[in-house]
Formats: C-alpha cells, sequence, structure tokens
C-alpha cells in the first residue's frame, strides 16, 4: 500500500509493504543512502533519522507509521537544496561543520546517525549540559570519537564542557 509522507521537505510517495523498515526504503527506493544500516535492531543509531522531529532508529520504524509525517535524512540536515533526491548544494547544518572543524569523523561510518542525534538533541536542548549530551548521544561509534562530538556540540551550542574554563 502506497504511503504519503515528506521527505527532507518534498512529497513523496512510498511504494513498500507497511511493515518494511523505513530504512530500506530511503535507501532503495529513495536513494538516500547517507542514512547506515548497522545492526538492524535500533541499537547502533546509525540508521537514525528525524521523523516529526524525533529521532528514530530507521531500521526499526515500518514504513506504515510514517503516513502524513515529515522525515528529515542526513540529506535533508543542512538546508535547501538536499531534498528527497540527496541533491548536492545543501546549506550546511552548523553540526556538520562543526564536525569538520572538530575533526570528529575517523571512518564516518556512524556520523549521519550521530549528526541527527545530536541536531535533535539540539532542538530539544540548545545548551546541553555534558550530562544531556551523553545522555542523548547514545549511538554507537566504534572509532571512539565521543569526546570529539560532545567538543561539536558545544561548539554549535556555545557552551562549554564540564572542567573547561568559560
Amino acid at each position: 500500500m502506497p504511503v504519503e509522507a515528506h521527505v527532507n521537505g518534498k512529497a513523496v510517495t512510498l511504494h513498500a509493504e507497511d511493515d518494511t523498515p523505513l530504512l530500506w526504503v530511503l535507501r532503495e527506493e529513495l536513494g538516500l543512502t547517507g542514512t547506515k544500516f548497522g545492526c538492524g535492531i535500533a541499537a547502533c543509531g546509525a540508521c537514525s533519522v528525524h521523523v516529526d522531529g524525533e529521532v528514530v532508529r530507521s531500521c526499526s520504524v515500518p514504513v506504515g507509521t510514517v503516513a502524513g509525517k515529515a522525515i528529515t535524512t542526513i540529506e535533508g540536515l543542512g538546508g535547501e537544496g538536499g531534498g528527497a533526491s540527496g541533491g548536492t548544494g545543501a546549506t550546511p547544518h552548523p553540526l556538520q561543520a562543526a564536525w569538520i572543524a572538530h575533526q570528529v569523523p575517523q571512518c564516518g561510518y556512524c556520523q549521519s546517525g550521530q549528526l541527527m542525534a545530536a541536531a535533535a538533541l539540539l532542538q530539544h536542548s540548545p545548551h546541553p549540559t555534558d550530562a544531556e549530551i551523553d545522555a542523548a548521544m547514545t549511538n554507537i561509534c566504534r572509532c571512539a570519537t565521543y569526546v570529539r562530538i560532545r567538543e561539536a556540540i558545544h561548539a554549535v551550542a556555545g557552551t562549554k564542557p564540564a572542567g573547561e574554563a568559560a
């Protein structure tokens, strides 16, 4: 049964069985491959996207549950130009710029999910503490760039990590 939704600001019709994970529809039907498959059980966070502004693990979200909802992937995080087709020229999100400035990525595989989780955190808590960052950032990074992730989030929020002079 077709599912109508908005992906990265564009109306789309998704053609998949209702129980198909959103991750596979994003990657296979829409070609939005920035959202990664990691574990398939919603544990690692590599597949994180926003659904109506809330971060979700798309490997465990049936596409039938997103009818009429707004979905944002890493391709649409920055701004205009990302679109449902993942086109080029999107304005980078401040977190994306901070990720580069703080040299967060190593292998990079988990980073789209990390960015989506960080963006949702800043939507709900614009000036998070270290504890709030740690509570929200439950995505797994096997390269262990957690300290740099925290620094990048603080840089965008205009806050300082605990123990750092103001």
